[in-house]
């Protein structure tokens, strides 16, 4: 029998379709069991060898300036967003009453050290003076115990021709002129020993008076201790006023970036007030609040996979660097005391620190961040 058109385009029986229909269906379902035992597989497989938490932010050392002392704000010298580096000027307060007193001071300094200069020059002359004079009148009472040594001697020698010339002139043996002669030499003798004793005396008294005179250098010797005293004291008193000083300008600790300004130039600010906050963009961690239950798989050392809510298509690395010591709770500014006695037992976190390799990325503390970390390396 020929066929015609007709019978050539007819569809095949529904029996045949619904076979097709079934196998597709039967392959999905198997396909989709397939992805789910692999995504359970790697989930399991993922529990086991990684640690994954969600709460995890970036962290910096936010450091807060405040004023150490009070004043008004004559100068702010940075902008919010501004890189500074370590020991900048970033405001400065009024420092003119400090600087007057500074200059008060050393005022009086100068003035210490000119009576110093003074009080130096009149010792030097009084001691050059007083021991010339001491050295001259050692020597003259040395050679007035001489020449009195000389004189004794004559006097003993006269003494004895006048003896002798007595002996002769009671025998008639030389004239009464030769007597008084020698009764003349032994009086000129002992007049000059008076004399040589006299000078003696005014030598030793000459000596005496330089010595006492030398006593005044004691005196200035403790003037010039007092002033060293007063000195002492000034120097203290302007250090101090120094610092009060640089106390009024407003240093950056260390390089950093200026995150916010809490004043405004003019503005009158009280001492512990804070001004600026900055950190330091190069000193940048992640701290994960890590669940205590999982705590015994964490290892310093361990590797970390960071994903950042900021660069979604960034792949970034980092390691674990310390765990804490205590959980989040004690750090809570308000204590939760259970006075009712009902208790509801809630898993606790612990800080665990992880460094961060940041790849040339701005990053920013506070940004929030997903890490797994691997605990295979035990």
């Amino acid at each position: 029998m020929a066929e015609t058109p007709e019978t050539a385009a007819a569809p095949p029986p529904p029996a045949r379709r619904g076979g097709a229909m079934r196998r597709l269906r039967y392959l999905a379902i198997a396909v989709i069991a397939c992805a789910a035992l692999a995504y359970g597989g790697r989930e399991v497989w993922d529990r086991f060898t990684h640690v994954h938490e969600y709460d995890a932010r970036i962290k910096a050392n936010m450091v807060t300036l405040a004023s150490k002392v009070e004043g008004v704000i004559l100068e702010l010298a940075v902008d919010e967003g501004d890189r500074v580096e370590t020991g900048q000027v970033l405001a400065r307060l009024d420092d003119r009453i400090p600087r007057l007193r500074v200059q008060g001071i050393e005022a009086e300094l100068a003035g210490l050290e000119a009576e110093r200069r003074r009080l130096l020059v009149e010792r030097g002359v009084m001691d050059a003076q007083t021991s010339t004079r001491m050295l001259s009148r050692e020597s003259d009472v040395r050679a007035s115990k001489a020449g009195r040594s000389v004189l004794l001697t004559d006097l003993d020698l006269a003494r004895s021709e006048l003896r002798r010339a007595r002996a002769l002139y009671e025998r008639r043996v030389v004239s009464k002129h030769a007597l008084d002669q020698a009764n003349s030499k032994v009086d000129r003798i002992e007049a000059d020993l008076q004399k040589v004793d006299a000078e003696t005396q005014a030598a030793r008294a000459q000596m005496a008076e330089a010595e006492a005179e030398r006593r005044r250098l004691e005196v200035t010797d403790s003037e010039l201790a007092m002033l060293d005293h007063r000195t002492a004291r000034l120097m203290a008193e302007l250090d101090q006023q120094r610092v009060d000083v640089d106390d009024r300008l407003l240093r950056a600790p260390n390089d950093g970036l200026i995150d916010r300004i809490f004043v405004e130039q003019g503005e009158y600010v009280n001492d512990g007030q804070r001004m600026l906050m900055l950190h330091d963009p190069g000193e940048l961690w992640i701290e994960a609040n890590i669940k205590e239950t999982e705590l015994s798989r964490l290892r310093v050392g361990q590797a970390v996979a960071v994903s950042v809510d900021a660069y979604p298509d960034t792949e970034f690395t980092g390691t674990v660097e310390r765990i804490g010591s205590t959980t989040t709770a004690n750090f809570a500014l308000l204590p939760t005391p259970n006075p009712s006695g009902n208790f509801t037992k809630i898993t606790q976190r612990v800080p665990v620190r992880i460094a961060l390799e940041r790849n040339g990325m701005t990053l920013l503390p506070g940004m929030m961040v997903e890490v797994n970390i691997d605990v295979r390396d035990r």
